[in-house]
């Protein structure tokens, strides 16, 4: 017997509504080991700046919503304002980010990404976007609207509001 457990997916007879403990440690453990994976390439990539995956995030979401103030992006992260600061400060120092003071409120500071901050943001989400490609082509259409479903059902009620109204866009 292996000590690996067993990751095998959900057979057509398990019910999906009463899920034994097994099946959902197994799920827990997919989601582990899939988020290593989805990381795997970024990270890498991060390294060779001296970057952490906080420093992805935050240029993910800057290139999402160009101007982006530093309190919104501290309400997406949900990260304190001392550990964003020391991101966006590496970042702009690096010239990655672009901090603007506010047109209407000068203590706001919008961010945007610059030609270096959008080049390596390119990098970065088509190491993952190739890995959500070829996982979601392989999985088909019905999996894929079921993987969607279960993240929204995990998400907390403000992000998922947040995330819809992006998926909108902002409507």
């Amino acid at each position: 017997m292996s000590d690996r457990p067993n990751l095998a997916p959900l057979s057509r007879g398990e019910s999906l509504l009463f899920l034994t403990d097994d099946q959902l440690r197994r799920g827990i453990e997919a989601m582990f080991f899939a988020y290593r994976g989805f990381t795997a390439d970024p990270d890498r990539i991060l390294q060779e700046y001296g970057y952490g995956r906080a420093h992805h995030r935050a240029i993910h979401f800057i290139n999402r919503s160009p101007g982006t103030t530093v309190n919104n992006l501290l309400s997406i992260l949900g990260v304190t304002k001392q550990s964003l600061n020391r991101v966006l400060r590496t970042v702009v120092e690096d010239g990655l980010v672009d901090s603007r003071v506010g047109d209407r409120d000068k203590r706001e500071r919008h961010l945007y990404l610059t030609e270096a901050g959008a080049a390596l943001e390119r990098k970065l989400s088509e190491a993952q976007r190739s890995r959500m490609r070829d996982a979601f082509r392989a999985a088909g259409p019905d999996a894929v609207a079921g993987f969607r479903a279960v993240l929204e059902q995990m998400m907390d009620p403000e992000m998922k509001r947040h995330y819809l109204d992006d998926a909108d866009g902002g409507k």
